[in-house]
């Protein structure tokens, strides 16, 4: 009377640790959401340079991927892309825009209407959504600037040569006026001593 309860029992527990691993495994494979990091929130730039607008996501099925700009001067549309399917880039940025497969972009020559705000959007088969931003700084190299300085600093030293030179010249000038000086003052006591000696 005892074994047959004991192999139920065990049936049971066979049965349900059997349910429970197909349990698992179907919410596995069920469409379970996107998950979306982005390791470099700010990002700062100069005019002209590559940028990396890093991200890195992951899904369980196959996502789609659309980065857009925002700035002052409205919103565009940058690419959009649905892994292993195709890329649709905006003409605007036809030229400048690579895409990886982890959701990345890499935008070259970057000018200052480039600043802003850039939004990703990871959108799984099933309709989940995560999202992203990113915002850059492009800063311009003022060569003007920077001319200009530099042409200061060469008058300025060219400037403080010519006082140097001109110093050193009323230094050697003094310097010579007093020899005379000198000179002249010795051989005129020189001519009283002998005068005053021959009035004696």
């Amino acid at each position: 009377l005892m074994r047959p309860l004991q192999g139920c029992r065990g049936r049971g527990v066979v049965v349900g640790t059997v349910t429970l691993c197909l349990a698992a495994g179907w919410a596995l494979q069920t469409p379970g959401g996107v998950s979306l990091v982005v390791p470099q929130p700010n990002i700062n730039a100069t005019v002209a340079q590559n940028i990396l607008l890093s991200v890195e996501y992951s899904c369980r099925g196959v996502a789609t991927i659309e980065w857009k700009h925002v700035s002052s001067w409205g919103t565009t549309s940058i690419v959009e892309w649905r892994s292993g399917h195709y890329v649709n880039i905006s003409t605007v940025y036809k030229d400048r825009v690579t895409t990886f497969e982890n959701g990345s972009i890499q935008l070259r020559n970057v000018g200052m209407r480039d600043a802003g705000y850039y939004f990703v959007t990871v959108t799984e088969e099933h309709g989940t959504n995560a999202y992203g931003t990113i915002v850059v700084n492009v800063y311009e190299i003022i060569y003007e600037d920077l001319h200009f300085v530099a042409i200061l600093f060469t008058f300025l030293a060219a400037v403080s040569a010519i006082l140097i030179c001109f110093m050193w010249l009323c230094n050697k000038s003094l310097h010579l006026f007093q020899k005379k000086t000198t000179h002249k003052l010795t051989a005129s006591t020189t001519e009283e001593i002998e005068l005053e000696t021959t009035e004696c």
